[in-house]
Protein backbone atom coordinates (compact mmCIF):
# COMPACT_ATOMS: atom_id res chain seq x y z
CA UNK A 1 0.00 0.00 0.00
CA UNK A 2 2.81 2.40 0.87
CA UNK A 3 4.48 1.69 -2.48
CA UNK A 4 1.31 2.78 -4.30
CA UNK A 5 1.16 5.88 -2.09
CA UNK A 6 4.79 6.67 -2.97
CA UNK A 7 4.15 6.18 -6.68
CA UNK A 8 1.14 8.49 -6.46
CA UNK A 9 3.35 11.15 -4.87
CA UNK A 10 5.93 10.95 -7.66
CA UNK A 11 3.25 11.06 -10.36
CA UNK A 12 1.55 14.04 -8.72
CA UNK A 13 4.78 15.95 -8.05
CA UNK A 14 4.69 18.06 -11.29
CA UNK A 15 1.13 19.13 -10.45
CA UNK A 16 2.11 19.84 -6.84
CA UNK A 17 4.97 22.09 -7.98
CA UNK A 18 2.74 23.82 -10.54
CA UNK A 19 0.19 24.54 -7.83
CA UNK A 20 2.97 25.86 -5.61
CA UNK A 21 4.04 28.25 -8.36
CA UNK A 22 0.45 29.44 -8.94
CA UNK A 23 -0.10 30.02 -5.22
CA UNK A 24 3.04 32.15 -5.34
CA UNK A 25 1.11 34.73 -7.35
CA UNK A 26 -0.79 35.71 -4.22
CA UNK A 27 1.79 34.71 -1.62
CA UNK A 28 5.38 35.04 -2.81
CA UNK A 29 6.71 32.78 -0.06
CA UNK A 30 5.44 29.74 -1.98
CA UNK A 31 8.11 30.42 -4.63
CA UNK A 32 10.99 30.38 -2.15
CA UNK A 33 13.11 27.54 -0.69
CA UNK A 34 11.90 24.92 -3.18
CA UNK A 35 15.05 22.88 -2.62
CA UNK A 36 14.01 22.21 0.97
CA UNK A 37 10.63 20.85 -0.14
CA UNK A 38 12.50 18.45 -2.44
CA UNK A 39 15.01 17.37 0.20
CA UNK A 40 18.06 19.37 -0.98
CA UNK A 41 19.91 21.40 1.66
CA UNK A 42 23.38 22.30 0.44
CA UNK A 43 26.30 21.95 2.83
CA UNK A 44 25.99 20.26 6.19
CA UNK A 45 24.83 22.47 9.07
CA UNK A 46 26.96 23.16 12.11
CA UNK A 47 27.05 20.11 14.36
CA UNK A 48 24.92 19.88 17.49
CA UNK A 49 24.98 17.35 20.32
CA UNK A 50 21.25 16.78 20.04
CA UNK A 51 18.99 17.85 17.19
CA UNK A 52 15.27 17.85 17.90
CA UNK A 53 13.06 17.95 14.83
CA UNK A 54 9.66 19.56 15.39
CA UNK A 55 7.09 19.93 12.62
CA UNK A 56 4.38 22.61 12.79
CA UNK A 57 2.48 22.73 9.51
CA UNK A 58 1.18 26.34 9.56
CA UNK A 59 0.45 29.38 11.74
CA UNK A 60 -1.82 27.78 14.33
CA UNK A 61 0.46 24.83 14.99
CA UNK A 62 3.54 27.06 15.09
CA UNK A 63 2.02 29.35 17.68
CA UNK A 64 0.79 26.36 19.66
CA UNK A 65 4.31 24.91 19.64
CA UNK A 66 5.87 27.97 21.30
CA UNK A 67 5.59 26.76 24.93
CA UNK A 68 6.87 23.32 23.92
CA UNK A 69 9.84 24.70 21.98
CA UNK A 70 10.83 26.98 24.86
CA UNK A 71 10.57 24.05 27.27
CA UNK A 72 12.58 21.70 25.03
CA UNK A 73 15.42 24.20 24.72
CA UNK A 74 15.41 24.72 28.48
CA UNK A 75 15.30 20.99 29.30
CA UNK A 76 18.10 20.08 26.84
CA UNK A 77 20.56 23.02 26.92
CA UNK A 78 22.93 21.40 24.39
CA UNK A 79 20.25 20.77 21.76
CA UNK A 80 19.15 22.69 18.73
CA UNK A 81 15.72 22.51 17.10
CA UNK A 82 14.99 22.10 13.41
CA UNK A 83 11.50 23.53 12.94
CA UNK A 84 9.72 22.54 9.73
CA UNK A 85 6.57 23.96 8.12
CA UNK A 86 4.41 23.48 5.06
CA UNK A 87 3.25 27.08 4.54
CA UNK A 88 5.07 30.44 4.19
CA UNK A 89 2.80 31.96 6.85
CA UNK A 90 3.82 29.25 9.29
CA UNK A 91 7.47 29.87 8.51
CA UNK A 92 7.08 33.63 8.92
CA UNK A 93 5.31 33.12 12.24
CA UNK A 94 8.12 30.85 13.42
CA UNK A 95 10.75 33.39 12.39
CA UNK A 96 8.97 36.08 14.40
CA UNK A 97 8.32 33.94 17.48
CA UNK A 98 11.69 32.23 17.75
CA UNK A 99 14.23 34.85 16.71
CA UNK A 100 15.00 35.05 20.45
CA UNK A 101 16.64 31.60 20.28
CA UNK A 102 19.17 32.60 17.62
CA UNK A 103 21.22 29.74 16.14
CA UNK A 104 19.60 27.17 18.44
CA UNK A 105 16.59 27.07 16.13
CA UNK A 106 16.80 26.40 12.38
CA UNK A 107 13.81 26.57 10.03
CA UNK A 108 13.05 24.56 6.92
CA UNK A 109 10.14 23.39 4.82
CA UNK A 110 9.04 19.79 5.31
CA UNK A 111 10.15 17.66 2.35
CA UNK A 112 7.41 16.07 0.28
CA UNK A 113 6.48 12.59 1.46
CA UNK A 114 8.06 10.62 -1.38
CA UNK A 115 10.32 8.48 0.77
CA UNK A 116 13.64 9.61 -0.70
CA UNK A 117 13.08 13.24 0.28
CA UNK A 118 12.38 12.64 4.00
CA UNK A 119 15.37 10.26 4.02
CA UNK A 120 17.65 13.04 2.71
CA UNK A 121 16.27 15.38 5.38
CA UNK A 122 17.06 12.86 8.13
CA UNK A 123 20.58 12.20 6.84
CA UNK A 124 21.27 15.93 6.56
CA UNK A 125 20.00 17.09 9.97
CA UNK A 126 20.50 13.83 11.92
CA UNK A 127 17.62 14.40 14.36
CA UNK A 128 17.50 12.40 17.59
CA UNK A 129 13.70 12.64 17.71
CA UNK A 130 10.84 13.77 15.45
CA UNK A 131 7.92 15.64 17.06
CA UNK A 132 4.85 16.19 14.87
CA UNK A 133 2.29 18.72 16.11
CA UNK A 134 -1.41 17.87 16.40
CA UNK A 135 -2.63 15.85 13.39
CA UNK A 136 0.32 15.40 11.03
CA UNK A 137 0.79 11.78 9.94
CA UNK A 138 3.02 11.19 6.89
CA UNK A 139 3.49 7.47 6.08
CA UNK A 140 6.87 7.71 4.31
CA UNK A 141 8.26 10.20 6.79
CA UNK A 142 7.36 7.86 9.66
CA UNK A 143 8.78 4.88 7.76
CA UNK A 144 12.10 6.67 7.21
CA UNK A 145 12.25 7.71 10.86
CA UNK A 146 11.77 4.06 11.83
CA UNK A 147 14.46 3.04 9.32
CA UNK A 148 16.97 5.50 10.80
CA UNK A 149 15.85 4.72 14.39
CA UNK A 150 14.43 8.21 15.05
CA UNK A 151 11.56 8.05 17.58
CA UNK A 152 8.36 9.72 16.34
CA UNK A 153 6.13 11.65 18.76
CA UNK A 154 2.74 13.10 17.92
CA UNK A 155 2.39 15.99 20.38
CA UNK A 156 -0.71 17.98 21.31
CA UNK A 157 -2.55 15.37 19.28
CA UNK A 158 -6.22 15.70 18.39
CA UNK A 159 -8.33 13.39 16.26
CA UNK A 160 -12.01 14.02 15.62
CA UNK A 161 -14.45 11.22 14.93
CA UNK A 162 -14.69 12.45 11.34
CA UNK A 163 -10.91 12.37 10.89
CA UNK A 164 -10.76 8.89 12.43
CA UNK A 165 -13.26 7.65 9.84
CA UNK A 166 -11.22 9.14 7.01
CA UNK A 167 -8.02 7.56 8.35
CA UNK A 168 -9.62 4.14 8.73
CA UNK A 169 -10.78 4.23 5.12
CA UNK A 170 -7.11 4.41 4.09
CA UNK A 171 -6.62 0.99 5.67
CA UNK A 172 -3.14 -0.49 5.90
CA UNK A 173 -1.37 2.72 4.82
CA UNK A 174 -2.44 4.61 7.95
CA UNK A 175 -2.41 1.53 10.17
CA UNK A 176 1.27 0.91 9.38
CA UNK A 177 2.08 4.60 9.91
CA UNK A 178 0.25 4.60 13.25
CA UNK A 179 2.21 1.56 14.43
CA UNK A 180 5.39 3.43 13.51
CA UNK A 181 4.60 6.26 15.93
CA UNK A 182 6.54 5.82 19.17
CA UNK A 183 4.41 8.02 21.42
CA UNK A 184 1.25 10.10 21.17
CA UNK A 185 0.62 12.90 23.68
CA UNK A 186 -3.11 13.48 23.24
CA UNK A 187 -5.10 16.56 24.20
CA UNK A 188 -8.09 14.66 25.66
CA UNK A 189 -9.12 11.16 26.65
CA UNK A 190 -11.47 11.04 23.64
CA UNK A 191 -8.57 11.94 21.34
CA UNK A 192 -6.46 9.23 22.99
CA UNK A 193 -9.17 6.60 22.55
CA UNK A 194 -9.55 7.41 18.85
CA UNK A 195 -5.77 7.38 18.29
CA UNK A 196 -5.56 3.92 19.87
CA UNK A 197 -8.15 2.70 17.37
CA UNK A 198 -5.61 3.47 14.63
CA UNK A 199 -3.09 1.12 16.22
CA UNK A 200 -0.75 3.42 18.16
CA UNK A 201 0.56 1.51 21.15
CA UNK A 202 1.83 4.20 23.54
CA UNK A 203 -0.70 7.00 24.14
CA UNK A 204 -0.81 9.41 27.09
CA UNK A 205 -3.20 12.25 27.83
CA UNK A 206 -1.35 15.51 28.49
CA UNK A 207 -3.95 18.18 27.76
CA UNK A 208 -3.63 21.00 25.21
CA UNK A 209 -0.35 22.89 25.03
CA UNK A 210 -2.31 25.84 23.64
CA UNK A 211 -3.46 26.64 27.19
CA UNK A 212 0.19 27.26 28.12
CA UNK A 213 0.75 29.97 25.55
CA UNK A 214 2.29 33.14 26.94
CA UNK A 215 0.92 36.32 25.40
CA UNK A 216 3.91 38.39 24.19
CA UNK A 217 4.27 41.81 25.79
CA UNK A 218 4.85 43.27 22.33
CA UNK A 219 1.47 41.94 21.18
CA UNK A 220 -0.23 43.47 24.19
CA UNK A 221 1.44 46.80 23.43
CA UNK A 222 0.34 46.61 19.78
CA UNK A 223 -3.19 45.75 20.90
CA UNK A 224 -3.24 48.69 23.30
CA UNK A 225 -2.09 51.04 20.51
CA UNK A 226 -4.78 49.70 18.18
CA UNK A 227 -7.40 50.09 20.89
CA UNK A 228 -6.27 53.67 21.41
CA UNK A 229 -6.65 54.29 17.65
CA UNK A 230 -10.18 52.89 17.79
CA UNK A 231 -11.17 54.90 20.85
CA UNK A 232 -14.02 54.12 23.23
CA UNK A 233 -16.21 52.40 20.65
CA UNK A 234 -17.26 48.82 21.47
CA UNK A 235 -15.49 46.30 19.22
CA UNK A 236 -16.70 42.93 17.94
CA UNK A 237 -13.84 40.89 16.51
CA UNK A 238 -14.60 38.13 13.99
CA UNK A 239 -11.31 36.23 14.03
CA UNK A 240 -9.91 33.59 11.67
CA UNK A 241 -12.91 33.73 9.37
CA UNK A 242 -13.00 31.32 6.45
CA UNK A 243 -14.33 31.55 2.91
CA UNK A 244 -18.11 32.00 2.90
CA UNK A 245 -18.30 33.21 6.50
CA UNK A 246 -17.52 36.87 5.86
CA UNK A 247 -20.52 37.17 3.54
CA UNK A 248 -22.80 35.65 6.18
CA UNK A 249 -21.39 38.00 8.83
CA UNK A 250 -21.74 41.10 6.65
CA UNK A 251 -25.31 40.19 5.62
CA UNK A 252 -26.27 39.69 9.27
CA UNK A 253 -24.55 42.96 10.19
CA UNK A 254 -26.64 44.80 7.60
CA UNK A 255 -29.87 43.14 8.82
CA UNK A 256 -29.33 43.15 12.56
CA UNK A 257 -26.59 45.63 13.18
CA UNK A 258 -24.59 46.34 16.29
CA UNK A 259 -24.85 49.31 18.62
CA UNK A 260 -24.65 52.49 16.53
CA UNK A 261 -21.10 53.33 17.55
CA UNK A 262 -19.74 49.77 17.47
CA UNK A 263 -16.89 48.67 15.21
CA UNK A 264 -16.86 45.34 13.38
CA UNK A 265 -13.29 44.01 13.09
CA UNK A 266 -12.86 41.14 10.61
CA UNK A 267 -9.61 39.14 10.40
CA UNK A 268 -9.62 36.44 7.67
CA UNK A 269 -7.63 33.32 8.51
CA UNK A 270 -5.76 33.20 5.20
CA UNK A 271 -3.79 36.27 4.06
CA UNK A 272 -4.33 35.56 0.34
CA UNK A 273 -8.03 36.40 0.93
CA UNK A 274 -7.52 39.93 2.31
CA UNK A 275 -8.28 41.63 -1.01
CA UNK A 276 -11.26 39.36 -1.64
CA UNK A 277 -12.78 40.23 1.74
CA UNK A 278 -12.17 43.93 1.11
CA UNK A 279 -14.29 43.62 -2.04
CA UNK A 280 -17.07 41.88 -0.11
CA UNK A 281 -17.15 44.72 2.42
CA UNK A 282 -17.13 47.38 -0.30
CA UNK A 283 -19.98 45.61 -2.14
CA UNK A 284 -22.15 46.09 0.94
CA UNK A 285 -21.52 49.84 0.84
CA UNK A 286 -19.95 49.83 4.30
CA UNK A 287 -17.39 52.40 5.39
CA UNK A 288 -14.15 50.47 5.76
CA UNK A 289 -10.49 50.85 6.64
CA UNK A 290 -7.63 48.36 6.38
CA UNK A 291 -5.38 47.78 9.34
CA UNK A 292 -2.32 47.91 7.04
CA UNK A 293 -3.25 51.45 6.00
CA UNK A 294 -3.10 52.77 9.56
CA UNK A 295 0.15 54.59 10.20
CA UNK A 296 1.54 55.04 13.70
CA UNK A 297 -0.54 57.68 15.43
CA UNK A 298 -3.49 57.39 13.01
CA UNK A 299 -6.96 56.96 14.45
CA UNK A 300 -9.68 54.76 13.04
CA UNK A 301 -12.19 57.20 11.56
CA UNK A 302 -15.34 57.71 13.60
CA UNK A 303 -17.48 56.80 10.58
CA UNK A 304 -15.70 53.51 9.88
CA UNK A 305 -18.06 50.58 10.29
CA UNK A 306 -15.68 47.74 9.42
CA UNK A 307 -11.94 47.45 10.08
CA UNK A 308 -10.26 44.75 7.99
CA UNK A 309 -7.45 43.06 9.90
CA UNK A 310 -5.02 42.45 7.05
CA UNK A 311 -1.75 42.11 8.96
CA UNK A 312 0.27 39.02 9.79
CA UNK A 313 1.30 37.94 13.27
CA UNK A 314 -1.07 40.27 15.13
CA UNK A 315 -3.88 37.95 16.22
CA UNK A 316 -3.06 38.41 19.90
CA UNK A 317 -3.09 42.17 19.32
CA UNK A 318 -6.53 41.95 17.71
CA UNK A 319 -7.84 39.91 20.62
CA UNK A 320 -6.34 42.42 23.07
CA UNK A 321 -8.03 45.32 21.25
CA UNK A 322 -11.55 43.87 21.12
CA UNK A 323 -14.38 43.68 23.66
CA UNK A 324 -15.90 40.43 22.40
CA UNK A 325 -14.50 37.80 20.02
CA UNK A 326 -16.18 35.44 17.58
CA UNK A 327 -13.92 32.56 16.51
CA UNK A 328 -14.38 31.67 12.84
CA UNK A 329 -14.41 28.41 10.95
CA UNK A 330 -17.53 27.55 12.94
CA UNK A 331 -20.47 29.14 11.07
CA UNK A 332 -19.95 26.66 8.23
CA UNK A 333 -19.02 22.95 8.61
CA UNK A 334 -15.27 23.63 8.74
CA UNK A 335 -14.54 22.31 12.24
CA UNK A 336 -13.89 25.55 14.12
CA UNK A 337 -10.68 27.15 15.35
CA UNK A 338 -8.79 27.56 18.60
CA UNK A 339 -10.77 29.61 21.15
CA UNK A 340 -8.10 29.40 23.86
CA UNK A 341 -6.25 32.57 22.79
CA UNK A 342 -9.16 35.01 23.34
CA UNK A 343 -10.06 33.20 26.57
CA UNK A 344 -6.46 33.59 27.79
CA UNK A 345 -6.85 37.33 27.29
CA UNK A 346 -10.09 37.41 29.26
CA UNK A 347 -12.35 38.08 26.29
CA UNK A 348 -15.91 36.72 26.03
CA UNK A 349 -15.98 34.17 23.20
CA UNK A 350 -18.77 33.47 20.72
CA UNK A 351 -18.58 30.32 18.60
CA UNK A 352 -20.69 28.85 15.81
CA UNK A 353 -22.25 25.36 15.75
CA UNK A 354 -19.54 23.58 13.71
CA UNK A 355 -16.69 22.85 16.12
CA UNK A 356 -15.94 19.17 15.55
CA UNK A 357 -12.15 19.78 15.45
CA UNK A 358 -12.28 21.35 18.91
CA UNK A 359 -15.39 19.70 20.34
CA UNK A 360 -14.31 19.10 23.94
CA UNK A 361 -12.51 22.39 24.54
CA UNK A 362 -15.49 24.25 23.07
CA UNK A 363 -17.91 22.34 25.28
CA UNK A 364 -15.75 23.05 28.34
CA UNK A 365 -15.51 26.76 27.53
CA UNK A 366 -19.28 27.02 27.12
CA UNK A 367 -19.89 25.12 30.36
CA UNK A 368 -17.51 27.47 32.18
CA UNK A 369 -19.58 30.46 31.09
CA UNK A 370 -16.66 32.04 29.23
CA UNK A 371 -18.04 31.18 25.79
CA UNK A 372 -21.47 31.06 24.17
CA UNK A 373 -22.77 29.08 21.21
CA UNK A 374 -24.50 30.98 18.38
CA UNK A 375 -26.61 29.10 15.85
CA UNK A 376 -25.90 31.36 12.86
CA UNK A 377 -24.67 34.80 11.82
CA UNK A 378 -27.90 36.56 12.89
CA UNK A 379 -27.64 34.98 16.34
CA UNK A 380 -23.99 36.09 16.44
CA UNK A 381 -24.97 39.71 15.86
CA UNK A 382 -27.82 39.54 18.36
CA UNK A 383 -25.64 37.98 21.08
CA UNK A 384 -22.75 40.37 20.44
CA UNK A 385 -25.06 43.37 20.46
CA UNK A 386 -26.54 42.32 23.80
CA UNK A 387 -23.09 41.81 25.33
CA UNK A 388 -21.64 45.08 24.04
CA UNK A 389 -24.55 46.98 25.59
CA UNK A 390 -24.25 45.25 28.99
CA UNK A 391 -20.81 46.06 30.48
CA UNK A 392 -21.32 44.03 33.66
CA UNK A 393 -22.32 40.89 31.75
CA UNK A 394 -19.46 41.43 29.30
CA UNK A 395 -16.96 41.75 32.17
CA UNK A 396 -18.27 38.68 34.02
CA UNK A 397 -18.12 36.52 30.90
CA UNK A 398 -14.54 37.69 30.26
CA UNK A 399 -13.55 36.76 33.83
CA UNK A 400 -15.01 33.28 33.36
CA UNK A 401 -13.14 32.88 30.06
CA UNK A 402 -9.84 33.76 31.75
CA UNK A 403 -10.54 31.38 34.64
CA UNK A 404 -11.29 28.60 32.14
CA UNK A 405 -7.99 29.20 30.32
CA UNK A 406 -5.97 29.27 33.55
CA UNK A 407 -7.63 26.10 34.87
CA UNK A 408 -6.31 23.95 32.01
CA UNK A 409 -2.65 24.99 31.98
CA UNK A 410 0.14 22.45 32.48
CA UNK A 411 0.19 20.34 29.30
CA UNK A 412 3.73 21.42 28.39
CA UNK A 413 5.54 19.95 31.43
CA UNK A 414 3.45 16.77 31.10
CA UNK A 415 4.53 16.49 27.44
CA UNK A 416 8.19 17.08 28.32
CA UNK A 417 7.97 14.36 30.99
CA UNK A 418 6.56 11.92 28.41
CA UNK A 419 9.30 12.74 25.88
CA UNK A 420 12.26 12.52 28.30
CA UNK A 421 12.70 8.73 28.18
CA UNK A 422 13.02 8.97 24.37
CA UNK A 423 15.68 11.69 24.40
CA UNK A 424 18.42 11.09 27.00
Amino acid sequence: MRLLYTLAWWLALPLVLARLWLRGRQESGYRQHWGERLGFYGRQPASATNTIWLHAVSVGETRAAEPLIDALLAAWPACRIVLTHMTPTGRATGKSLFAKHGARLVQSYLPYDTGAMPARFIRHFAPRICILMETEVWPNLIHQCNRYKVPVVLANARLSQRSLGKAQRLGKLIADAARGITLVAAQTQDDADRVRQLGVRDVVVTGSIKFDVVVPEAALATGAALRSAIGQRPVLLCASTREGEEQLILDAYIRSGLPANALLLIVPRHPQRFDEVEKLIAAQGLAMQRRSALQQGDDVAAGTQVLLGDSMGEMFAYYAACDCAFVGGSLLPLGGQNLIEPAALGKPVLIGPHTFNFALVTEQAITSGGAALVADADALMAQASALLQDPSRLSLMGEKALAFANQHRGATPRTIAAIKPLLP
